[in-house]
């Protein structure tokens, strides 16, 4: 492969990797530390998934040539060769268009792969506890990152001493540093491919089932007036979590005076505050007259940092929901009832506020309504069933790819044909459109699942540093054992194929499995398996309707709580809908007014400008009556016309109202009704 084109991939995983940041992160308001956190482990994860396929047909490639070395045809053998399969090395291996040479991979994978896992266990944790600190002082914040950091991987260091212990003396290994960093590596995508089988066994199961009821407007509809109630219960709560908070910071504003000593860290919990809080704290001058505060120290100072930052940012996130929410909602009402169109446009309840260019020439009202009315659903239900396709073809492989005579993983299967006849582009569009699909599920589970309000990824700007820096520790912690999971499906991997032929070079920098005959004979093999498990209860639901019985509230349509909330989402939708209406019908009426009293006030200018010019006529006919009887009717007159035309208050040739005036004499009062 030219360098251009590798360059290419590499600059376009990056740009990816930057507007998912800019879809959930917020580029201006953020620490540029957790920004680039973040951004350096999404990117190096997504680099992983778009190499790997040009890492599969190098390496067949160096098969091919390695076999043809290793054996020189007989001139019966040249003769009785297949058209599809020639004999000689010169027309068999031909080198890919993706070839990269064999000192760059190496040393490209060794360098991700260290750094994802260094992102991961160290530097994400130590930055997810720095951004949730409530110190104020870098050296505070880091002061708290080490402690908690301490603590945690204390005991994951603990485990994994005892293991290794039992490991070394139950096998009876000298624990070298190749060996220790393969045990290390083992441990570190056993706990990745342990959860890897979780998150996949959910999305090879919702995203195809999504997919199809989405074609459905009315399920639709009915979703999100569920999740219109449920949000509205967590909005209610994040409103009085946030004055409760506010509550607490205004006593504490009154109870610090101007110059005790905490007033700075005062003032600093003051600036996380939104707007109309701080204008309602006003600062106390005076010396504090209250006794026995409970934030009276810089701890607790600390703690009440912390309970802003969070509380504003939940409070943030759901009103930002809510307005998205409500918008989707109308967009679903007004589908439903423009579906009967003749006129087959979109009818919106409320006209949107700005349109870009793409709404105004090429999203217009009537391709919204053939895509929205007419095509979506089609397109919808074929796209569920090609994904569903995908997902049993993942399944059946996951039970079958240590299956090597005979070949039964339907993955392995495709990458072998394309390898009998050398077809590269077909062996890495199989490979890219396998792993790209497993990262998909993978990767939008994480994307949709929220732990209490510790984790979770919001669009449009609104999700915190901590959920940020916890996705791309997830990232690095799931995409080696799925790009290892992928390569044992097409039977590249000797550990799980027990094949001997030329490895990948991502393989090579994980040592070799075998060194642990427990994980890579059984835990490997067979775990995956439970993905046809996880599949099953994600077909019935068993997950959300366990998550019911807890009160985490799931949608499952046959649920007689989900009727009650759907109803409760309808008013709440309804109300809205009044409330939008009063609000534009009062806007409209206050234009309407604006816009008469700017007539009536032009009206009444024009009014006098016309009396003016009455009056000025009517001194024009006096003056020549004047001038008749003094035989100088000629030259006064022109000089009265040169007199008024240099004069400031006569009126213009075109007049305030747009009518011309001529310089003749009017009638008088002809205009006076206009």
């Amino acid at each position: 492969m030219s360098a251009a084109g590798l360059c290419a991939v590499v600059f376009v995983v990056f740009f990816l990797a930057l507007y998912l940041l800019h879809r959930y992160g917020d580029l201006r308001k953020q620490h540029r530390l957790v920004l680039l956190g973040t951004l350096l482990s999404w990117y190096l994860c997504f680099l992983i998934v778009f190499i790997l396929p040009l890492d599969v047909s190098t390496t067949i490639y160096n098969q091919c040539v390695l076999d043809n070395s290793n054996h020189t045809p007989s001139q019966h053998e040249l003769s009785d060769s297949h058209p599809f399969q020639p004999s000689s090395a010169a027309n068999v291996c031909v080198k890919p268009w993706s070839y990269i040479p064999d000192h760059v991979l190496p040393v490209f994978w060794r360098v991700v792969y260290w750094t994802s896992q260094f992102l991961t266990w160290l530097l994400l944790p130590f930055m997810q506890s720095y951004a949730r600190s409530g110190a104020f002082s870098i050296v505070g914040k880091v002061k708290t990152a080490l402690i908690e950091n301490a603590i945690y991987y204390g005991t994951y260091l603990l485990i994994f001493v005892c293991l290794l212990i039992y490991v070394s003396a139950h096998l009876k290994l000298r624990l070298t540093w190749t060996e220790l960093q393969t045990i290390s590596i083992t441990a570190a995508n056993t706990w990745g491919l342990f959860l890897l089988v979780l998150l996949l066994g959910y999305g090879l199961v919702e995203i195809p089932r999504s997919y199809w009821l989405s074609s459905s407007n009315s399920f639709l509809l009915t979703k999100t007036y569920f999740k219109v109630a449920k949000l509205a219960t967590e909005k209610a709560s994040a409103e009085e979590e946030l004055a409760d908070v506010m509550e607490e910071v205004a006593d504490l504003n009154e109870s610090v005076s101007f110059n005790h000593s905490l007033r700075k860290y005062v003032d600093t919990i003051l600036t996380k505050c939104p707007i109309r809080y701080q204008e309602e704290m006003g600062r106390n001058l005076e010396i504090c007259h209250c006794e026995g505060s409970s934030f009276s120290t810089k701890s607790g100072l600390i703690k009440l940092h912390e309970k802003v930052i969070s509380a504003v940012q939940r409070h943030n996130q759901t009103q930002v929901q809510w307005s998205l929410l409500l918008d989707k909602a109308f967009h679903l009402k007004d589908i439903a009832k423009s579906q009967s169109s003749s006129l087959r446009v979109i009818t919106k309840t409320f006209s949107p506020n700005d349109l870009g260019w793409v709404r105004r020439f090429i999203y217009t009202p009537t391709v919204e309504w053939y895509w929205e009315c007419v095509f979506r659903k089609t397109f919808y239900r074929l796209l569920a069933v090609l994904l569903s396709l995908l997902s049993v073809t993942v399944v059946w492989s996951e039970c079958t790819f240590f299956s090597a005579q005979p070949i039964l993983s339907l993955f392995a299967v495709f990458v072998q044909k394309a390898e009998q006849h050398y077809d590269y582009i077909l062996i890495e569009m199989v490979c890219f459109v396998s792993i790209l699909f497993l990262c998909v599920c993978v990767y939008s589970t994480v994307f949709r699942i929220r732990v209490f309000n510790y984790y979770h990824l919001v669009p449009h700007h609104q999700t915190d540093a901590y959920s940020l820096l916890f996705s791309g520790m997830l990232f690095c912690r799931l995409t080696p054992p799925l790009c290892l999971n992928f390569l044992g499906l097409i039977h590249l991997d000797s550990t799980i194929s027990h094949k001997e032929r030329i490895q990948t070079s991502y393989t090579s920098i994980m040592g070799s499995m075998r060194l642990l005959p427990v994980i890579s004979d059984g835990f490997y093999v067979y775990y995956p398996m439970l993905v046809v498990l996880l599949c099953i209860a994600t077909i019935y639901k068993l997950g959300s309707r366990f998550l019911n019985l807890l009160g985490f509230y799931q949608f499952i349509t046959d649920n007689e709580f989900t009727s009650e909330l759907v109803d409760e989402g309808k008013e709440l939708i309804r109300r809205e809908t009044r409330m939008r209406q009063r609000a534009e019908d009062g806007q409209n009426r206050r234009w309407a007014l604006r816009e008469r009293y700017r007539v009536q006030a032009t009206s009444e200018r024009s009014r006098a400008n016309y009396s003016e010019l009455d009056q000025n006529t009517a001194e024009t006919e006096m003056r020549k009556s004047v001038n008749r009887s003094n035989g100088n009717i000629e030259v006064q007159d022109t000089d009265l016309l040169q007199d008024n035309s240099s004069d400031d208050s006569f009126p213009n040739r075109r007049s305030a109202a747009g009518q011309y005036l001529s310089f003749s004499p009017s009638l008088k009062g002809l205009f006076d009704d206009v």
